[in-house]
């Protein structure tokens, strides 16, 4: 939405030992976990407190929920892989940033998480960041937030603020580096990434989970785990789930 121009106190916390959370981020009836409340200026970031193993194709699945608010709601949330130095404790730059990048490219020693990719869905217009008029989803690395291609379904007026869960799912696939990114049913991203060697420098066991933030439009937003199953390269029936 715009820049903070203010530091926020982050305060982390552990829910019944699956997610690190910082901020505003909270447990919710039924697994879910709220990273923002309906409240100007909020920010909040949960993790998985049991790392991804990148030796393994897996497929993550949730259910999302972006407020129902348009025109007076705001900012977004974003899924994100990432090796941070900082681990469970990594935050980026808030407002327009939605908690995982910085406001400009350039502005390297802005909050931002790297090394890292990552999923944006992105409720409210930034011009510095590339925005659409429209609610859109795109794919992120290394704590950048301006992105020069997104996914909105071609819809002027796409809206994900509509007061329903969204199922978003994220699949990773170590046989051919690839990544594949679907909404509501429906492929909305896919590339081609060596994630090990190109971004995160060799190692495999990566942290995983959301960043949200409002400013001075805002919605409630949080997500609910349904499904991580993993399946080892080569064994096609063999598949581990959490």
């Amino acid at each position: 939405m715009h820049r903070l121009l203010w530091f926020f106190l982050l305060i982390p916390f552990y829910t019944n030992a699956q997610f690190y959370t910082i901020g505003t981020a909270r447990p919710m009836d039924g697994g879910c976990i709220m990273l923002t409340p309906d409240q100007p200026y909020a920010e909040g970031i949960a993790y998985s407190t049991s790392y991804l193993d990148l030796n393994y194709n897996f497929e993550i699945e949730f259910d999302i929920y972006l407020g129902e608010k348009n025109d007076y709601g705001a900012d977004g949330i974003v899924f994100v892989i990432h090796d941070d130095p900082r681990q469970f404790d990594a935050f980026g730059t808030y407002g327009e940033c939605l908690g995982y990048g910085r406001w400009s490219p350039e502005a390297v020693y802005s909050a931002h998480i790297s090394p890292s990719i990552a999923v944006e869905f992105d409720t409210y217009q930034n011009n510095l960041q590339n925005d659409p008029e429209s609610d859109h989803v795109a794919f992120l690395t290394n704590g950048v937030s301006r992105h020069e291609n997104y996914w909105n379904g071609e819809n002027p007026a796409y809206d994900l603020e509509d007061g329903h869960l969204h199922t978003f799912m994220f699949k990773w696939s170590i046989t051919d580096k690839s990544i594949s990114v679907f909404l509501d049913n429906i492929l909305v991203y896919q590339g081609g990434h060596d994630l090990i060697n190109d971004i995160f420098e060799g190692s495999n066991q990566v942290i995983w989970g959301f960043t949200a933030s409002t400013g001075r439009k805002y919605n409630l937003q949080y997500f609910c785990l349904k499904r991580l199953a993993y399946l080892k390269e080569g064994q096609e029936n063999t598949t581990k789930s959490e």
